[in-house]
């Protein structure tokens, strides 16, 4: 800034008019405009009207001495700095401290110097100006941050969407998620696969807030897109350690649970990579199975060196799956001890009623007085009966509105592909980019595993599904599917699908062929299924889930129809 004051306009506040006419001489011969006032009154009314930029204000006047008139100039100045420069005959010390506490912000003793009144005026133009500058600066950070708020809220809100489009809802889902920032760095996620098959992921990205959160996003789209489609577990991990590791900077990644929860079998397919140890609760024994980290996190290793494998746990109704974020087990009190493991156990072990669970957990950390240092994150799950749940909405990560109306398509699997791929999750992610089949999305996947699966082990493979009369036999059922798989050498499996524009909907055909011997279709057809059989719901599926269904004479293909209307 410049060593000389600018042109200011500085009011001259002196009740003996030969001081005030002297002063008025020496400021105006520094090139500043002058107001002059006879006592502390004038001063007050006066700066109201003319909001000059300093004022020198005698400490004793008639009618209101300078100290008051000083506060009074102040208040009225508010945040804008108007420095006052008190005129005084008094001591040198009382006269600093009766200035100061009245406002002032200098002080010149009288018989005035004009070098030194020069320099002070400067001095307080310089300190003005930079207060000046400094609300400057202080206005434009707080826009700017407004700026970056409403960004943050506008991205959280599309995040919210994304994020959140599954089926947390569902009445068997528990969870709370209390953010560290605006945005949450930990993601939750659920949604139903199209044979009823619940997905959940439970993800804490490094750090927390928006840099954290950029990652979600692309990994909700994989993971609703895939589960929608019907891929398992191990493919879906597989895509989203690809996508995280191609688009994060290497010093980001994601700590990650994902777990399947079948509710027609009873049991749960887990991975976890990297969160702390999630928690079975076997409802009958009381009994609380770790479920273990095994697995670096999303995003850390290269495509080719990443670890899909998962494990299953055998479920009963009732049981309850528990999942949490570092961010519980991190929180610390005021002596850095952290909350930790035993305490969380401590709440496991005192906890009598199972759905106050989470709250009971929120109340220990209230209790231990934690500071939070990061999101926090918890989900539980409970196996209830598939029938409570209603039936399942999948969730997709398009419109569906370009969808393809008049087209058709065949597919020959031959030994080598029949061995090693399972094809029935992009047959249907190509089935369901008609939107008219959507709806239907549950049937047609399990119309289609069981045509699939019925052709190649009773076709190619040969087997007698007469084998799993019972446990045994189906554990031997099974193992003998395995060994021929291993051995095969020819035989294929055929799909033709057919889509066609019908009234103001659609029909699908599928046409299923293997290479096997076939069967004698009126006699496995006129035996009506029974419910405890652990063989021949196959058959019995199909007539039910599709519009028609019937079997060639040689038992070797097989054909059946969905149709929707304009409103599917």
């Amino acid at each position: 800034m410049p060593s000389v004051a600018e042109n200011l306009c500085i009011l001259i506040a002196d009740d003996n008019a030969s001081d005030r006419l002297l002063l008025t001489t020496i400021v105006r011969r520094q090139g500043h405009r002058v107001l002059s006032v006879s006592n502390g009154q004038e001063a007050v009314e006066v700066f109201e009207k003319e909001r000059p930029q300093l004022v020198l204000m005698d400490a004793m006047m008639p009618v209101m001495d300078g100290f008051e008139a000083a506060r009074r100039i102040k208040q009225m100045a508010g945040e804008t700095l108007v420095p006052i420069i008190f005129l005084t005959s008094l001591s040198e010390s009382e006269a600093l401290v009766r200035c100061l506490d009245a406002g002032g912000d200098d002080f010149v003793a009288k018989p005035y110097n004009q070098v030194i009144l020069a320099a002070k005026i400067s001095a307080m133009d310089r300190l003005r100006r930079l207060h000046e500058t400094v609300l400057q600066q202080r206005d434009q950070i707080t826009k700017h941050h407004g700026y970056l708020l409403n960004e943050q809220r506008v991205a959280k809100a599309v995040f919210d969407q994304v994020a959140h489009s599954g089926c947390l809802s569902a009445p068997n889902i528990r969870y709370l998620q209390s953010p560290y920032a605006l945005f949450n760095g930990d993601l939750l996620l659920a949604a139903y696969t199209p044979a009823g098959n619940m997905h959940v992921l439970l993800g804490d990205f490094t750090g927390h807030g928006l840099p954290a959160a950029v990652g979600a996003m692309p990994l909700a789209e994989v993971f609703y897109g895939m589960t929608a489609k019907g891929y398992g577990l191990a493919e879906t991990l597989r895509e989203m350690n690809a996508k995280l590791k191609r688009i994060l900077p290497v010093d980001m990644f994601c700590c990650a649970t994902l777990l399947s929860v079948n509710f027609n079998v009873h049991q749960v397919e887990v991975w976890n990579g990297g969160l702390p140890n999630g928690y079975l609760h076997h409802v009958a024994t009381g009994e609380r199975t770790p479920l273990v980290s095994r697995h670096l996190p999303l995003g850390v290793l290269e495509p080719g060196r990443f670890d899909d494998k998962t494990e299953v746990h055998p479920l009963s109704l009732g049981d309850r799956i528990f999942l949490l974020s570092d961010g519980v087990l991190d929180t610390s009190d005021s002596d850095e001890q952290l909350f930790g493991t035993e305490r969380l156990h401590a709440v496991f072990a005192a906890n009598r009623q199972p759905d106050s669970l989470i709250d009971e957990i929120r109340t220990a950390l209230n209790n231990f007085r934690g500071d939070v240092r990061d999101d926090v994150s918890m989900v539980e799950i409970t196996l209830i009966d598939a029938e409570l749940l209603g039936p399942p909405v999948v969730t997709y990560s398009d419109s569906g509105e370009s969808s393809p109306l008049d087209w058709s398509a065949s597919f020959e699997y031959r030994a080598a592909t029949l061995k090693r791929f399972n094809p029935l999750p992009y047959l249907l992610q190509l089935l369901l980019e008609v939107h008219g089949l959507r709806s239907q999305s549950g049937a047609l996947y399990s119309v289609l595993a069981e045509l699939y699966t019925n052709a190649l082990e009773h076709g190619v493979l040969g087997l007698d599904s007469r084998l799993k009369r019972d446990a045994s036999g189906f554990a031997h059922y099974y193992r003998e599917r395995n060994a021929r798989l291993d051995g095969l050498e020819d035989g294929y499996v055929r799909l033709h699908l057919q889509v066609v524009p019908h009234e103001c909907g659609g029909r699908l055909l599928i046409r299923v062929e293997d290479s096997g011997a076939g069967f004698d279709v009126n006699r496995v057809t006129a035996v009506p299924y029974a419910a405890h059989q652990l063989s021949g719901r196959g058959l019995d599926l199909i007539r039910k889930l599709s519009q028609h269904c019937h079997w060639s004479e040689d038992g070797r293909t097989a054909s059946v129809e969905f149709t929707w209307g304009a409103q599917a």
